[in-house]
């Protein structure tokens, strides 16, 4: 690199000019007639960058964006990287609390947001101590909207369209070196509150060289398809960098993946690799074979993360489609899959064998290896894995242990090297492939007025694919008054909390127990109920 100095947008978007890719399709737009090429990706990142630049963003302030899948998202992430800024991408699906906190604990100058979502977040912006910026995106294209101005607000408001069309089409980039902030990933703890995980400017090299390259095979040849949107670790390489480092093509779907736009996508596009989730394969599946497509002609191979496989859903997925599944494990810190199956060598049920780059370790209480066949914790070492938690000292101290990451996965490996899930060290659940508190559930339901207590663990439905329980001790008044309606109860219980924090947290069922199993020193017991007949 120049001088010794990297940015990270020139390997994922300039590289691509230099080799000759200015006309190639980078971007397809689903369920539109909108493509881009590389050329036009790199004009748009230009223009993103300068505009930020020209609001006053300084280098290694941060813009938090909150943008469904799409050009401006592209645009907004590269262009930050580009001009020195952090960029932090945020989940469109949290509630106004949880948009605060991002911006809050970020210190976010900027907020990069669409139209569709103003006024799930507009209740966040009072008051905000660093943001001076909220620039609007409508449909990938300008700005329409008013955004309720707080009493006590300092920003200004923008459209995106306006400061990309008035940008300049060429950007210098900012000389930083291998190991600056490039962007944050917040990542869920085990109390609910979310941590800022800080990836360098080499991170996505790392796990393009390894992933993408070493396991999948990918090529400009290829087009990818992610149902995982790219504020996720996972679509973030599946849909964002991975195909930009090889010159491939992505589909970008701003819309919820429900089986018929996700088939429609698989068929018009073409993809050749196609990355989702268990609970999303299994919602394919479920569709009736006169409504599915007959085949799936033009992929090579399947991707899996999030939470473990069932082998029922691999196997009805290969018997329908002739293509496997490779279960993979990833994380937000380690930006990306760190073990993984390979193509024709998948061994259906394990998540695989370590990616090229990095190493696994499963260590017992004492730190000390275990034995082929004994479980352990999982401890990863590679060199994608983020600096640090912002703002997060002793949680970082308790997970990055020098080379090493501990992951808070049980894992066993059996004498042929393939590693198999064996459950959480702590309560954490992943439900669709997004990391759930039970803490915050039992805090949502908790708010209900004729609840006392509640508890919430993961269960496993009928395609194996966990979600979450609660157990709840109904208060004395509601224990007479609704006496015989306890079913309608739990539908207002699971309403009620479907309003007070994302919806996909909600718990599925609802059991409603005389107590709660607790120690001596009043902690829930949740092992106990996660065994309970």
């Amino acid at each position: 690199m120049n001088q010794g100095w990297v940015n990270a947008a020139i390997d994922f978007v300039d590289a691509n000019l230099e080799a000759g890719r200015a006309d190639k399709i980078a971007i397809q737009v689903a369920g539109t007639p909108q493509s881009l090429t590389y050329a036009e990706v790199a004009s748009l990142v230009n223009r993103a960058g300068n505009g930020l630049l020209g609001l006053g963003l300084q280098v290694e302030q941060r813009a938090v964006i909150l943008l469904p899948d799409g050009p401006d998202f592209v645009a907004a992430f590269f262009g930050a990287i580009k001009a020195g800024i952090v960029p932090v991408p945020a989940n469109t699906l949290l509630q106004p609390g949880d948009y605060r906190f991002l911006l809050e604990d970020s210190r976010a100058q900027a907020l990069i947001v669409a139209e569709s979502l103003l006024d799930r977040v507009a209740p966040a912006l009072d008051g905000l101590r660093h943001l001076r910026h909220v620039t609007v995106s409508v449909d990938g294209s300008g700005d329409s909207g008013e955004v309720a101005r707080g009493r006590r607000s300092t920003w200004s408001r923008h459209g995106m369209a306006e400061i990309l069309d008035s940008a300049d089409t060429d950007l210098d980039p900012e000389p930083m070196s291998s190991d600056d902030p490039c962007f944050w990933l917040y990542s869920s703890g085990t109390t609910g509150f979310p941590k800022g995980a800080v990836h360098l400017q080499h991170d996505m090299g790392v796990c393009a060289e390894g992933y993408a390259r070493g396991v999948l095979g990918l090529t400009a040849e290829d087009t990818t398809y992610s149902v995982a949107k790219l504020f996720f670790a996972y679509g973030l390489g599946n849909a964002l960098y991975f195909p930009f480092a090889v010159g491939a093509t992505t589909v970008l779907d701003s819309g919820r993946p429900t089986p018929e736009a996700v088939f429609r996508n698989l068929v018009d596009y073409d993809p050749t690799v196609f990355y989702s989730v268990p609970t999303n394969f299994g919602a394919l599946l479920d569709v009736p074979r006169e409504s599915a497509p007959d085949a799936l002609r033009s992929l090579r191979c399947c991707v899996s993360a999030g939470e473990a496989l069932p082998v029922a859903i691999y196997d009805d997925w290969l018997a329908r489609y002739g293509v496997e599944i490779l279960d993979s494990i990833g994380s937000t810190e380690v930006l990306h899959m760190f073990i993984a199956n390979r193509p024709g060598a998948v061994r259906k049920g394990s998540s695989g064998k370590p990616v090229p780059g990095y190493d696994a370790r499963l260590v017992d209480d004492r730190g000390d290896d275990v034995e082929v066949g004994e479980v352990g914790d999982l401890l990863i070492r590679g060199d994608s894995t983020c600096a640090y938690y912002w703002n997060r000292h002793e949680q970082t101290k308790a997970t990055l242990l020098g080379d090493w990451i501990r992951t808070g996965d049980k894992y066993r490996i059996d004498e042929d090297g393939y590693y198999w899930y064996q459950g959480r060290e702590d309560d954490m659940l992943k439900v669709g492939g997004i990391w759930v508190s039970p803490f915050e559930v039992e805090s949502a339901v908790v708010r209900h007025p004729d609840v006392l207590e509640a508890a919430v663990v993961g269960m496993a439905d009928a395609q194996g694919l966990v979600k979450p329980k609660a157990f709840v001790v109904l208060n004395a008044a509601a224990r007479e008054s609704h006496s015989g309606t306890l079913v309608q109860l739990g539908e207002a219980i699971q309403a009620f909390v479907k309003e007070g924090i994302a919806p996909f947290k909600y718990p599925r069922w609802i059991e409603f127990v005389d107590e709660l199993p607790k120690t001596a020193t009043g902690k829930i017991q949740r092992y106990r109920l996660r065994t309970s007949p």
